[in-house]
């Protein structure tokens, strides 16, 4: 088994769809290691992608082989992150709603007035286009599963926040 980037375990993807009889069958199943990213903080692995909300379940194409940067224009994303020991990414804003489920480790979520969360295993972020960076303070990786879904730009005073988004493929 080869591990990611990260040291973590590589991470089960298993896919449903539809036979010809339109009855559930099991359309894949991959295991694959995250891979570092060039800013070299983090490791990620796209899971699944759609090209719109609400997603098309006839679409047969496998999701994973879509081009999405760190979000996806107009549709959806889910990625596993992991955010290696001592590490922070840059401040950044998407124009999304993001849930993000911590499945292994501690993340510390810093707004942009500096304001700061911690948070441990089996906690849950709602990130609702505000300016935001994670950080892991810990001695170990952090693995995060992140659904985005795009949303339009948080009005202020009638004007929408810029998006400001590094672009992570």
């Amino acid at each position: 088994m080869e591990l990611s980037d990260s040291g973590l375990p590589p991470v089960q993807r298993v896919v449903t769809g539809h036979d010809a009889s339109g009855r559930a069958v099991f359309k894949s199943e991959d295991i694959s290691p995250t891979r570092m990213i060039p800013s070299g903080d983090a490791s990620f692995l796209l899971i699944w992608t759609t090209p719109t909300v609400p997603a098309d379940n006839n679409d047969e194409t496998d999701g994973r082989h879509r081009d999405a940067g760190l979000t996806l224009d107009g549709g959806s994303v889910i990625r596993i992150v992991d955010m290696l020991p001592g590490k922070e990414s840059p401040m950044h804003r998407t124009n999304s709603i993001d849930y993000g489920i911590v499945l292994e480790g501690e993340i510390e979520l810093e707004l942009e007035d500096g304001a700061k969360k911690a948070v441990r295993q089996g906690g849950i972020i709602v990130q609702r286009g505000t300016n935001h960076l994670w950080r892991n303070i810990t001695d170990k990786p952090c693995r995060i599963a992140f659904i985005l879904i795009e949303a339009p730009a948080y009005l202020h005073n009638g004007e929408p926040l810029p998006e400001d988004r590094p672009e992570h493929k």
